[in-house]
């Protein structure tokens, strides 16, 4: 119990950023073994300090590659968290699983996520492979990322459709006129269209200014 107390107060220090906590999380997924650190994370889970939440999450992060319960964990979990900061880690977590498999062989992942109930899940992938081109796979293939994007571009949940906007957004910059043809096909008189096709058209807009 002492480790896991340790590790609260070391996490807890961190009020703003997260890079003491991921430092920490290095640290835990090197010096224990991944049963070890699977059982850690879930204690540290449990308590009611939402840094120590965080810090579980990245390590969770760091062993979702190799354990399935992890990433479940993860999806069932952690994407119920009420924590803003929590949920932000979550996207970063699930960017580290893609990067430690590989972007295409998550694929199959990526997009069961995209098609989970929980908003939480859809985001963490839509921001959490922010910026989508800048990553391997979607770097030499920008439609896919484009097309999987776009098809929450009405997502029910606004925290959605401000990531997928923002993320058609950056792709922009490099991809100009595949975003283009991709959204001049959306119906903007559907009011979270509209809202998802104003954030994705910024650049785009400011270019043509």
């Amino acid at each position: 119990m002492d480790k896991i107390e340790n590790f609260i107060k070391r996490a807890q220090k961190t009020q703003r950023g997260f890079l003491d906590i991921q430092k920490a999380a290095d640290e835990v997924f090197a010096e224990y073994t991944s049963t070890e650190s699977l059982s850690l994370a879930k204690k540290l889970f449990a308590s009611e300090v939402y840094q120590s939440r965080s810090l579980a999450t990245f390590i969770l992060g760091r062993l979702a590659s190799n354990s399935s319960e992890s990433l479940s964990f993860l999806k069932a979990h952690v994407s119920k968290d009420h924590d803003w900061r929590v949920q932000e880690i979550l996207a970063k977590a699930f960017d580290r699983f893609c990067a430690d498999v590989g972007y295409k062989d998550a694929l199959p992942v990526i997009k069961e996520w995209l098609e989970d109930s929980n908003p939480n899940v859809r985001r963490a992938v839509t921001e959490g492979l922010r910026i989508w081109t800048g990553r391997p796979y979607f770097r030499e293939h920008p439609g896919v990322a484009i097309q999987l994007l776009s098809q929450y571009r009405d997502d029910e949940s606004e925290y959605v459709r401000k990531s997928v906007g923002n993320a058609l957004r950056d792709i922009s910059k490099k991809h100009q006129e595949l975003v283009k043809d991709e959204i001049c096909t959306w119906d903007i008189t559907n009011k979270q269209v509209k809202q998802t096709h104003k954030l994705a058209s910024k650049f785009l807009q400011k270019t043509r200014g």
